[in-house]
């Protein structure tokens, strides 16, 4: 039985680990890609507008997959006690891995290996 729950805890600190990190990189990825046009529209505003240029920007909504979605409430419902700490997204995020690495890495890997052992 404690075999059982000691596999059980692994497995679980496992699958949540790499959707934390899943969630990070994902994000990582989003934010990088994005940001050549995030700054020429940045520059662009700031400038003085050209003649026979289009006056408003063109915004495209950001939608997330189903899939990016799940992952991201995932992440978010299990380090939950670290969000808010920080108003950049980037610590924010960083944060949110920190913790579900140390909890659920560290923390349920290491109470798993004491089931076994006591086993």
């Amino acid at each position: 039985m404690t075999r059982l729950a000691a596999n059980l805890l692994r497995t679980v600190s496992i699958v949540l680990c790499m959707i934390a990190a899943l969630s990070f990189l994902l994000f990582a990825l989003n934010q990088t890609s994005t940001a050549s046009g995030r700054q020429q529209e940045s520059l662009s505003e700031s400038a003085p507008p050209k003649h026979g240029s289009a006056s408003g920007s063109t915004q495209k909504g950001e939608s997330e997959s189903g899939f990016r979605k799940t992952v991201d409430e995932i992440t978010e419902a299990a380090a939950s006690p670290v969000s808010g700490l920080s108003s950049s997204q980037w610590a924010e995020r960083a944060l949110r891995l920190i913790f579900a690495l140390l909890v659920f890495g560290f923390g349920f890997g290491y109470l798993a290996r004491l089931l076994r052992v006591r086993s």
